[in-house]
């Protein structure tokens, strides 16, 4: 059992270094949120069809676009809640 338990753990640690969102037992919400919106916004700029589909839609040329998504990945969430010291 003791096992099974430790292989479990490699390979979540191996899941964790491998994909930096996936996230862990102290990820907040904001973290989590993020993260999905930095991947969709990759995933758009990176397929040039869903790169010109979205400019299409937004009546704008695909290299305007594209540096607007990518801006918007520094801070996809607006800025990060204030910290809590519980």
């Amino acid at each position: 059992m003791s096992e099974l338990r430790y292989t479990a753990n490699t390979q979540l640690e191996q899941l964790h270094a491998r994909y930096t969102g996936t996230g862990h037992a102290d990820t907040t919400k904001y973290e989590w949120l993020t993260h999905q919106h930095r991947d969709t916004l990759a995933a758009i700029i990176g397929h040039p069809p869903l790169l010109g589909y979205v400019s299409i839609a937004d009546g704008e040329c695909q290299a305007r676009k594209r540096f607007e998504l990518i801006e918007k990945m520094v801070q996809p969430c607006g800025k990060p809640p204030g910290k809590t010291d519980d």
